[in-house]
């Protein structure tokens, strides 16, 4: 097997049939991986893996309803990922969140049981409110209380809902990011995706 270096580059060609399936199965298992030279003399050294390209650098994962990649779907507000806050029964954060515009027990109940595209176009009609009741408690829209009430529906989330918490968890220590065309004034990205490393920071 032939080594070329050049600045930036190191590059092998094969030179026998026996190397040409050896680095073809190499190549295969090895594709998108990132490499770093630890053990080197001046006569000579070796690379070692660090894994994949996306966790050994740490690249962001921008989880939102409409990502390529299933595999983080399920993190995600609008996902049906079921759980069960403060008695309820909730099919989706999102379905968490636009109830709590309703007043009602009935319209609540009814946009708790929604989930994807529908959850998040279940209040479109309403009027922008200021404050709302929930469990007998004011809350102002924006505030901190309500914040707060988004990260109690993520962590009832990813504690109950087995598919959630094992999608979060597999991001492994990649930061995690929501940005969107429009941001929420009431929930920005940046403080959801926090919330979700928060929540997996504890789960570990």
């Amino acid at each position: 097997m032939r080594v070329v270096l050049k600045e930036g580059i190191l590059a092998v060609s094969v030179e026998t049939d026996e190397e040409l399936a050896t680095f073809a199965a190499w190549r295969a298992s090895m594709a998108g991986h990132v490499f770093v030279l630890e053990s080197y003399t001046e006569r000579g050294g070796s690379f070692h893996d660090l894994g994949l390209r996306a966790d050994a650098c740490r690249e962001p994962i921008n989880v939102v309803s409409d990502m390529r990649n299933e595999r983080w779907r399920p993190i995600g507000n609008l996902a049906l990922t079921p759980f069960t806050l403060r008695g309820r029964p909730y099919a989706s954060v999102e379905g968490f969140w636009q109830s709590l515009k309703f007043e009602g027990d009935t319209d609540r109940s009814r946009v708790a049981a929604l989930w994807g595209k529908a959850a998040k176009a279940a209040a479109n009609a309403l009027p922008a409110i200021e404050q709302f009741i929930f469990d007998g408690s004011p809350y102002n829209v924006g505030g901190p209380d309500h914040r707060a009430l988004m990260l109690e529906a993520c962590r009832a989330k990813f504690t109950q809902n087995a598919e959630a918490r094992e999608a979060l968890l597999a991001t492994g220590d990649r930061p995690l990011a929501h940005r969107v065309r429009r941001d929420s004034k009431t929930i920005p990205g940046v403080v959801l995706a926090d919330y979700w490393m928060r929540i997996r920071a504890a789960l570990r």
